[in-house]
């Protein structure tokens, strides 16, 4: 009996181990997987389109081996190689299915790889071991969806979307130690004088809109080259993709200013 009951204690704290938490609201993951769509050739976006629905479901079927791994590293800043094989797998599955033949299922499996870029590029899950004070992720994530629709999208890096799945680890890591430089700003911005301050009394301006507004578009530039390094390995149609539109801002007087912004995608 007693061996019986510490097997099932074993087995509920195994259980029990968290994946990071679907920390982007339900609004935001639409908006990124077809914001990230529209960084694909038109055959792919359309592809991933037309299954949104079961895409979207897919986001929250994501192995719980992974999710755990995941949870693990979030908070550090850093991918350990296992999870990064892990994450290898992930997409090494979905090129097999495509080549296969198996082309519902890849792609659907396809469009779940948005949740590693989401997960990544989040600095609110790569907050540290000392975690966030009690609703500060809560004004945060109010902030975000508040200002969902005024943020602008912006390719974070043009060379990522020629990235092959061997690249891929690279672009990860990138993305989480980015995630993590950012994670003080929220603190800061939003716990004040021991107090979490009410989203409603930021706005444009604040370095904590400025951080969720860079998130999203690395999370957007992120999915969009994952799902593109599968897709070119499964020997999927790349014509007829997207150019990119570089947008800089004018200077006074009319000309055009020295310094650069990332440039911005067109819809396909």
């Amino acid at each position: 009996m007693r061996l019986a009951a510490r097997a099932l204690l074993l087995a509920g704290l195994v259980s029990a181990v968290p994946g990071p938490a679907a920390a982007w609201p339900a609004e935001a993951m639409t908006a990124l997987s077809r914001d990230a769509r529209k960084l694909l050739p038109r055959s792919l976006s359309r592809l991933l389109g037309e299954r949104e629905p079961q895409v979207l479901e897919e986001l929250q079927r994501f192995p719980p081996d992974v999710s755990r791994a995941l949870a693990q590293d979030l908070p550090t800043g850093k991918l350990r190689p296992e999870t990064v094989e892990a994450l290898q797998a992930q997409v090494s599955r979905v090129v097999e299915l495509l080549r296969e033949g198996q082309v519902e299922g890849g792609l659907v499996r396809l469009g779940g790889l948005l949740r590693i870029s989401a997960d990544l590029a989040d600095p609110v899950l790569a907050a540290g071991p000392e975690g966030w004070p009690p609703g500060v992720t809560r004004e945060y994530y109010a902030l975000f969806v508040a200002n969902l629709h005024r943020m602008p999208v912006v390719l974070d890096d043009a060379s990522a979307l020629e990235l092959g799945t061997k690249d891929l680890p690279g672009l990860w890591r990138s993305l989480l130690e980015r995630s993590r430089d950012q994670a003080p700003v929220i603190r800061v911005e939003l716990f004040r004088d021991g107090r979490v301050v009410d989203h409603r009394r930021l706005d444009y301006r604040s370095p904590a809109w400025a951080v969720s507004s860079l998130a999203y578009s690395r999370a957007v530039t992120g999915a969009a080259a994952t799902w593109l390094a599968a897709w070119r390995e499964s020997r999927g149609d790349t014509t007829r993709a997207p150019r990119a539109r570089e947008v800089r801002p004018q200077a006074p007087g009319g000309n055009l200013a020295e310094d650069r912004r990332p440039p911005s995608p067109e819809a396909p």
